[in-house]
């Protein structure tokens, strides 16, 4: 059914409509709307699962840690600081392989304070052992996370469904949130084989010595990039239930662009409308270069075969990070750059941090710079 609703509520609906058998997360702005939408849907008798107050983000990421060790279907939601006290637990979910949905509402890391949108709070988990998609829009946010529950109950892999904060929460625009009924038919109820039991005792995140250690985290290791192949057929089998498409990257623009600019997140409305008027203006000053620009929805697992496959023809590949691994660039210039190689002009763009606008205008000057070979992070503000 498509609605007019802000983004907070058309996620809440969503999860809603998923089913989980319990919900548990501490208000953190901007992330705050969503989890107050699910506890009014408990509390007005709209929803049956059990909302489970916590005293911190750490607390609520334990809970839901335990109902899903008891074979309960869970969901919490959290952005910036709050994720990053959640770290252990989260280390901990994806060792003990359960599968979590999350909700990043994606927002700047103190200090200085800051509760305005990038992209550093997710980012820095990309090491943790779970899925992380971001989405561009409201209604790509809500398909993700009907696509996140089916993964990561079939594969036992926790997944973080990001969006940035404010741009994309507190948007109001269309979305269809699909009913339960009709999820149904591409989720199915969850039948977890290995579960926490009294009456038949088992032991979830045990002690491991040197001799297995390191098997357990060689399997997590091969099961995420193995993970990138069922995502791939259950994004085909979800277009046919929902007629939408969901993808590991997606391109636009010229097929055979000289200069291809790479993000994750909202920012990719603003890109591709600057690209549109570079391509005008370049038609209209009958100039031959083109420009594309390639999404990436999954920084874990990594898309390295479509990143090539969308790049070959690139000179020119211009990063655009929301983000920065501090002393060196941006986060995602360097898992292009490890992907691609030497072989081409790559340089790292760094962006809207703590919620800087990022104009049409930042973009175009970007394009200049692309083909500049620049060997260091470029900060562009204005």
């Amino acid at each position: 059914m498509l609605k007019i609703l802000e983004g907070s509520r058309a996620i809440a609906e969503t999860i809603n409509a998923c089913k989980p058998g319990v919900i548990s997360a501490y208000p953190i702005t901007p992330q705050t709307h969503i989890v107050e939408e699910l506890a009014k849907m408990k509390a007005d008798g709209e929803a049956g699962y059990e909302y489970i107050r916590a005293e911190s983000e750490f607390a609520a990421a334990s809970i839901v840690l335990g109902s899903l060790a008891t074979g309960i279907r869970s969901y919490t939601a959290t952005s910036s600081q709050g994720l990053l006290l959640m770290t252990e637990v989260i280390y901990n979910i994806a060792g003990m392989r359960l599968p979590l949905v999350m909700t990043c509402a994606n927002r700047a890391v103190s200090a200085p304070i800051n509760i305005w949108n990038d992209q550093q709070d997710a980012v820095t988990m990309r090491d943790s052992g779970w899925l992380l998609w971001f989405g561009e829009t409201n209604q790509e946010v809500c398909d993700l996370h009907i696509l996140a529950y089916k993964i990561a109950e079939k594969l036992q892999l926790p997944v973080m469904v990001n969006l940035d904060g404010f741009i994309l929460t507190h948007v109001v625009e269309p979305v269809a949130v699909e009913t339960t009924e009709k999820i149904k038919k591409f989720l199915p109820a969850y039948q977890p084989t290995e579960i926490l039991d009294v009456n038949n005792p088992l032991t979830l995140g045990a002690f491991a010595t040197p001799t297995h250690y390191f098997e357990i985290r060689e399997e997590l290791h091969d099961d995420i990039v193995a993970s990138k192949a069922v995502m791939k057929k259950e994004m085909a089998d979800f277009k046919k239930i929902f007629s939408r498409d969901l993808a590991l990257v997606e391109y636009y623009g010229d097929k055979k662009a000289e200069t291809v600019l790479v993000a994750m997140g909202s920012v990719l409305g603003t890109i591709k409308d600057a690209v549109d008027e570079i391509q005008e203006n370049n038609k209209t000053k009958k100039q031959k270069n083109k420009i594309g620009v390639l999404k990436i929805v999954s920084l874990r697992p990594w898309p390295e075969e479509e990143i090539l496959t969308a790049l070959k023809d690139a000179k020119n590949i211009a990063v655009i990070d929301k983000s920065i691994s501090l002393g060196t660039e941006g986060i995602l210039a360097t898992e292009i750059k490890r992907t691609i190689g030497d072989s081409k002009n790559i340089t790292s763009f760094i962006v809207g941090l703590g919620g800087r606008d990022v104009t049409k205008e930042m973009i175009k000057h970007i394009y200049k710079l692309a083909d500049k070979n620049q060997e260091k992070a470029v900060f562009v503000s204005k």
